[in-house]
């Protein structure tokens, strides 16, 4: 049975659901995961105002500071968190463009920084953890959107997104930088040997005028446990890219397909009109992953890759592919009901590319495409599907909190016409022989917590949410071996709220 606690904590409300009459590992795992308690024992606010204060985090063991990605004025907040409950704002890293990530490895924080315009090239600045001075800057490619260190300190990865200008007139190639750091050398690569048409599986291209080079936009990366190889989002091209660290290229790229939304593992709330709050039914809908961030995980000596499927449309001044289901032309001969499945209760409101789906190019859609899953998913490394959560997500808010359930700014169901839930971040947690899931929830909020041990069966064990804290953007694992209070912690940056909160795991 679920079991449900609330407790007042912290000015706010934190809910946690969690499962107690099993035990949610797989194999040989020495823990009972479903014993865990998670406990917020720290929090604290990173600016005030419009959100976008406190986005993406990155700890150093060595001088126990956190420094917390600040967009909106052009810094990296650093803070010192030995006594969580306690955190102390240090001082900050005032840069001169706008800071999209951060990374930190042996001493060295890293930031990912965009060009003052932002089709041109940005840099990835390097600093001292420990006095906050400029060690290197690099120049990388066009819109640097994520960097990460690969976990033996050789590399560092940068993923230049390319996104075009309002206008689409500018659109630069996306990229992906490898920066050796040892040997001071930096290689950025691009997609202009891959094709669509070879890469398949639903792989999109499709900005106008736009090349393959042009239009893929890389967004996220994961380095594997042996920092050979990093993977990396390509969210509106519904693909993963796969780059050899040591040789300096990028070996594949392959499209992660669609999830049909008619089957009946598959359904989802489709209305924010329909006056019916978790209104789950299957629809004849296929909606691409698009993953936004992505997680690496080696679990019994096979290794995986897991996705937050938030998807995400291109809707700029001079290109829009986002239009509703209402305002399609559908095929009558393949869906005969369309009047009916076009009302704002049914099917009408859903949000939907038109880049997609006219299959005979006579002006009617023969198929529609959605954006996100929903869900998360396991891969192989090779994109073979190991795992998807189907409708979990959805049901689980609904049943545990429907005030939550694909809420917008607060008002239940006003995303479901959107993404729903939109699962926006991953990071997994070793704990003796067993693999946590943690999911952040732009929408609805909170973390979901889950037992990955099992790849082809993960267990759901808790649902963190607190009111205090809204649209969780980066999450943050700290190993016990490198945490201020030597237990296992998880650290939530939060977009809208401008906040930061810190669980701990035991």
């Amino acid at each position: 049975m679920k079991k449900i606690t609330l407790v007042a904590l912290f000015g706010g409300l934190l809910l946690t659901s969690c499962i107690k009459d099993h035990v949610g590992h797989g194999g040989d795992a020495d823990i009972d995961v479903s014993a865990l308690q998670f406990t917020k024992i720290g929090g604290f606010s990173n600016g005030s105002g419009d959100e976008g204060f406190s986005e993406i985090s990155a700890f150093d063991p060595s001088t126990k500071k956190l420094f917390v990605v600040n967009p909106v004025q052009s810094e990296v907040s650093v803070w010192d968190i030995s006594v969580p409950s306690s955190a102390v704002k240090l001082t900050s890293i005032i840069l001169t463009g706008v800071p999209n990530s951060v990374a930190v490895h042996d001493g060295v924080v890293a930031v990912a920084v965009e060009n003052t315009n932002k089709q041109s090239n940005g840099t990835i600045q390097t600093y001292d953890t420990t006095s906050q001075n400029l060690i290197t800057s690099y120049t990388v490619g066009a819109l640097p959107d994520m960097v990460a260190f690969s976990p033996d300190g050789t590399y560092l990865i940068s993923a230049n997104e390319g996104e075009p200008n309002d206008d689409y007139t500018v659109d630069p190639e996306g990229s992906v930088s490898i920066i050796n750091i040892e040997r001071n050398e930096i290689n950025t690569l691009f997609f202009t040997s891959f094709s669509a048409s070879a890469i398949g599986n639903d792989f999109r291209v499709f900005g106008p005028n736009a090349s393959i080079a042009q239009d893929v936009e890389p967004e996220y990366i994961a380095v594997s446990d042996d920092s050979k190889y990093a993977y990396i989002t390509l969210q509106e091209n519904n693909g993963i890219a796969v780059v050899n660290l040591a040789a300096k290229t990028i070996t594949d790229v392959f499209g992660l397909g669609t999830k049909d939304f008619s089957l009946p593992e598959n359904t989802m709330d489709a209305s924010n009109k329909d006056n019916v709050l978790g209104n789950f039914k299957n629809w004849p809908v296929l909606s691409f992953y698009m993953p936004d961030a992505i997680a690496f995980a080696t679990i019994d000596e096979m290794e995986y890759i897991i996705t937050a499927n938030e998807g995400d449309s291109r809707d700029y001044d001079g290109y829009s592919e986002e239009e509703r289901v209402k305002d399609l032309t559908l095929d009558i001969t393949v869906f005969p009901n369309a009047a009916e499945l076009q009302l704002d209760e049914n099917l009408g409101r859903l949000k939907i590319t038109t880049a997609n789906g006219d299959l005979d190019v006579d002006g009617d859609f023969d198929k529609i495409y959605g954006y996100g899953a929903r869900s998360f998913s396991i891969w192989n490394t090779s994109g073979t599907l190991v795992y998807d959560s189907a409708d979990e997500i959805g049901r689980a808010t609904f049943e545990i909190n429907p005030s939550f359930f694909n809420a917008d700014e607060g008002e239940a169901d006003g995303r479901s016409d959107d993404k729903g839930a939109e699962p926006e971040s991953v990071t997994t947690l070793k704990i003796g022989n067993s693999t946590l899931l943690f999911v952040g929830l732009e929408r609805a909020g909170g973390v979901m917590v889950y037992d990955i041990s099992n790849p082809t069966s993960p267990q759901f064990l808790e649902w963190l949410l607190d009111t205090n804290d809204v649209a969780p953007e980066g999450l943050l694992a700290i190993t016990a071996k490198d945490s201020p209070t030597g237990e296992n912690l998880l650290v939530v940056t939060n977009e809208i709220s401008n906040t930061v909160a810190i669980y701990e795991i035991k």
